[in-house]
């Protein structure tokens, strides 16, 4: 094989296609097809496991492997590759005595990068490596394009993220990262299958009115056909919950959600979400559901209730702390809850937070708070405050939220100024948003009415007055909850992924020009 140290990315693609001429020229088609390994390494791997050479030689068996070459150490006329398949890495072993003159040939014109199939039986060498000796060898792929040699260094990370292809192929724990998030998503769907669940699907463009469901700025488009302005969906809530009406008790959707917005280490314009609503439940059922389903997913992706994320252990295992948004965010105004929803001292306590916060950012919005509701300028008093204090080394429900922060939220019985609501949070991360579900048809009325109001000061993640959602609610929707989780989060607390980028296959990402 050539040195390629040295010589331009062109040079080295001019060298693989004489190669690949070359290979032709054997008879060998060097992107061939119809060639199907029998096997999996990991089954070799498995199968003789930690037994010495004597006894593997008693019964080598007849192995059959296809995969990528990652590395080579050739000795004239016999080498050693390492070749990667969809399961685990192994050691194959080329010797021109067992292969045969063609197959070295072909053997030859081998570049780290190829996909290659071998056969033969296992056997262990003189370094106690578990290996494939090959009685047949064959290049099924040649890779015109040579894998970076200097992969790793911010200076790559973008890189990484155009070209996840060749990221999955030489950054290690790549592969191993979106495993884990499959097992996530499996994970999720067995657990609420088992409890009468019904996956479903709904749309995700919306009409203008339909485009609610969350706070937050959708993205445009326009459908040709039938001349209609649409939006993507920001969330699956409200097609959910006209299901609920339908007599779809319990359902849910795993799906792609859109929201343009911002990007930063926990946030992509384009999202994974579940979301599932059960009738006759209320935020306190789904409580003690999510604690299950997080410890249950932690053992089975992780292997045990304990996750690390950068450097810090997290203990899913249940029951997890409550801390009230309302008491937590008044107080770091200095004020008592009830004269902080009543606004009393507010805007004086605001510029006082102001006025000593260190992040101008941060004290910006505390300053335009004073232009909000008392309770949603509580709730950001929290979200500055309160948040970075809940528990580092376990989840934190978020509870007592503002009515004003909610508007498809229950109110509470007990303080109709509140709402039903939870938020899980863990990582320094929102993973989950539930609660139970307004089903007085006037009231979301209402509250859609002081959603366009808030539109027509200029919020612009304010919720469309969906007549139709409405008028679901006026058949009756028997008393839900409902929660949605944010996969890609879920992911990043589970894989030790400091960036969202780094559990989305393919993120949005600027364009180099």
């Amino acid at each position: 094989m050539a040195d390629e140290l040295g010589t331009t990315e062109r040079e080295i693609i001019a060298q693989r296609l004489k190669k690949a001429e070359a290979l032709r020229a054997l008879g060998v088609n060097p992107f061939g097809n119809g060639w199907q390994p029998r096997h999996l390494a990991e089954e070799l791997l498995r199968h003789h496991g930690d037994q010495p050479a004597e006894e593997i030689a008693k019964a080598p068996g007849d192995w059959s492997l296809a995969g990528r070459v990652l590395a080579v150490r050739s000795f004239g006329k016999a080498a050693f590759l390492r070749v990667r398949d969809r399961s685990a890495e192994l050691q194959v072993w080329v010797k021109k005595d067992r292969v045969g003159d063609q197959a070295f040939e072909v053997f030859k014109l081998l570049d780290i990068g190829d996909i290659v199939g071998a056969e033969g039986p296992a056997t262990r060498t003189k370094t106690g490596e578990l290996t494939l000796e090959a009685r047949t060898f064959t290049i099924l792929t040649k890779a015109t394009r040579p894998l970076p040699e200097k992969w790793h260094g911010l200076t790559d990370v973008e890189q990484r993220y155009r070209q996840r292809y060749v990221d999955l192929v030489v950054t290690p724990g790549v592969r191993e990262a979106f495993v884990k998030r499959a097992r996530i998503v499996s994970g999720i769907r067995r657990f609420l299958d088992a409890r009468g669940y019904l996956e479903v699907e709904t749309p995700t463009l919306h009409k203008p009115e339909e485009a609610g469901g969350a706070a937050a700025r959708p993205f445009e488009t326009h459908h040709n056909a039938l001349d209609l302005d649409l939006k993507l969906r920001i969330a699956t809530e409200l097609h959910l919950k006209r299901l609920v009406v339908g007599g779809l008790d319990r359902v849910y959707e795993i799906g792609r959600i859109w929201r343009n917005e911002g990007i930063d280490r926990r946030h992509n314009p384009e999202f994974t979400s579940i979301e599932f609503y059960q009738a006759y439940a209320t935020h306190e059922d789904l409580m003690r559901l999510t604690e299950e389903l997080m410890h249950q997913l932690a053992v089975e992706v992780t292997g045990g209730p304990v996750v690390t994320f950068q450097g810090q252990a997290i203990d899913l295992t249940p029951p997890y702390p409550r801390v009230s948004m309302l008491e937590v965010g008044a107080r770091a105004l200095g004020l008592a809850p009830d004269d902080a929803l009543a606004g009393r001292g507010l805007a004086e306590a605001l510029s006082r937070a102001a006025a000593r916060e260190n992040d101008s950012e941060d004290a910006w919005k505390l300053e335009q708070a004073a232009k909000k509701t008392p309770g949603e300028a509580v709730a950001l008093a929290f979200e500055i405050f309160g948040e970075p204090q809940l528990p580092k080394d376990r989840p934190a429900f978020v509870v007592d939220f503002p009515l004003e922060t909610s508007p498809l939220s229950r109110r509470r019985d007990a303080d109709p100024r509140l709402v039903d609501r939870f938020e899980l949070f863990a990582a320094g991360m929102e993973l989950a948003n539930a609660f139970s579900e307004l089903n007085d048809p006037a009231d979301q009325r209402a509250r859609f009415e002081a959603q366009m109001r808030a539109k027509a000061a200029g919020d612009e993640e304010a919720m469309p007055y969906d007549e139709d959602f409405v008028r679901a609610l006026e058949h009756g929707m028997p008393p839900t909850a409902g929660e949605g989780i944010g996969i890609d989060r879920l992911a990043m607390l589970f894989t030790d992924s400091a960036s969202i980028r780094d559990v989305i296959l393919f993120p949005l990402l600027k364009s180099r020009d």
